[in-house]
């Protein structure tokens, strides 16, 4: 686990230095294995309607509910190396 969490991190720095910038479909994906990832099920009160932003996010880390960490870790760092 330390390994993978090794790798992670390493991801996570490499996402900010991606040659170009993904769709917002994929953001939101990286969003949400990251959050899942780092910090297992979302237990944040949903945005409200006026944030659409905040929504978006907070739905695309809920759908990931039930995850394993290491799972979502490992879905990350592929989805990173895919970019890059």
């Amino acid at each position: 686990m330390a390994d993978l969490k090794t790798k992670f991190e390493a991801a996570a720095a490499q996402s900010k230095t991606l040659s170009e910038r993904p769709d917002n479909a994929t953001l939101l994906k990286l969003y949400a294995l990251y959050k899942q990832g780092s910090a297992g099920d979302n237990g944040e009160k949903k945005p409200g309607f006026s944030d659409m932003v905040g929504r978006a996010k907070w739905d695309a880390w809920n759908g990931l509910k039930g995850t394993h960490s290491a799972e979502a870790m490992q879905q990350y760092i592929d989805l990173v190396e895919s970019l890059s």
